[in-house]
């Protein structure tokens, strides 16, 4: 039995908390508000993992793997639970958006091995400590010796883990499921049926033609077919299922889109390469997140000052 702590209680890392316990681990749940249990909705069965729920860091001990499933702005914080949970053989695995994993957390655990992951599931969060799996167990790790410690901590029936030798390619990949679908359904405040209109779907075909070449400029192989089957995987998706800026979107949350939309237009800069969809995309989320003027009747989907 090895020992896992999972950083956040959202939909993603309750999810993969129930799998690990469901996979023999010993788990940890650390968490910043309180949390009395976790419930797990997956496959049609209820799950009610007895994993330790822990809201001080001082009173964590050190285990095998830790995994961060945090927000990114909220990663800082989260790191505060870094030097209770981590012993000299701890394996971090960072479970978020974005490109640059290893960047971000390395510093805040410099003595420990950082494994990127790349989250292929798709769940919700209901309510504290309710999470609903929708679809998806597959996380991507690169090739790597501290890859193959997660992979033989957390695989499992609930998660399958694979490794790729082109995790930047992946990585990217990963980036445009999430770069058009994300910010269009968070500024629409609609689901992924949004994109069945015959003018969003090419709006976001745009959005993500304008990243394939961003992409390939930073390094990563993609082709105008990785256009199209990230269009397809939006309509495999099912018009039903939100994303996670949609969520965070309705519930007051920040928009996390500085890891997705502006990273693209930050290389874009970097490489002189014009990408006009996505700076208008960038700059409507930002302007979604101004306060309401004093005097005003706030939409109820704007979060107040």
């Amino acid at each position: 039995m090895a020992s896992v702590a999972v950083i956040g209680a959202g939909a993603i890392g309750g999810y993969v908390a129930a799998a690990a316990e469901r996979g023999g681990q010993q788990v940890r749940l650390c968490v910043r508000s309180p949390l009395g249990s976790l419930r797990v909705d997956h496959r049609g069965v209820v799950a009610l993992p007895t994993v330790e729920i822990l809201r001080d860091p001082g009173l964590a001990d050190v285990v095998d793997c830790v995994v961060l499933t945090t927000k990114a702005h909220d990663s800082a914080a989260a790191g505060a639970w870094f030097p209770r949970l981590c012993g000299p053989q701890t394996v971090i695995v960072v479970m978020q958006n974005g490109i640059d994993h290893v960047e971000r957390i390395q510093p805040l655990a410099p003595d420990n091995p950082v494994v990127p992951a790349l989250v292929h599931i798709a769940a919700d969060r209901v309510a504290p400590g309710h999470i609903v799996h929708r679809d998806g167990r597959r996380i991507v790790l690169p090739t790597s010796p501290a890859s193959d410690v997660v992979a033989r901590i957390l695989g499992g029936d609930m998660l399958e883990i694979e490794q790729v030798g082109d995790f930047f390619t992946a990585s990217w990949r990963k980036l445009l499921l999430n770069v058009a679908a994300n910010p269009i359904t968070a500024l629409t405040c609609q689901r992924l049926g949004v994109l069945e209109l015959p003018e969003v779907r090419e709006l976001a075909a745009g959005i993500l033609s304008e990243a394939v070449a961003v992409g390939n400029a930073c390094g990563a192989r993609l082709t105008d077919r990785d256009v199209t089957a990230t269009l397809d995987a939006y309509t495999g998706f099912g018009p039903s299922v939100g994303t996670s800026m949609l969520a965070d979107r309705l519930a007051g949350r920040p928009i996390e889109y500085e890891l997705i939309t502006s990273a693209v237009v930050r290389a874009a800069r970097r490489h002189g390469i014009a990408v006009p969809l996505n700076q208008a995309v960038l700059a409507l989320l930002r302007g979604s997140e101004l306060p309401v003027p004093a005097g005003t009747s706030p939409h109820p989907l704007v979060r107040a000052a």
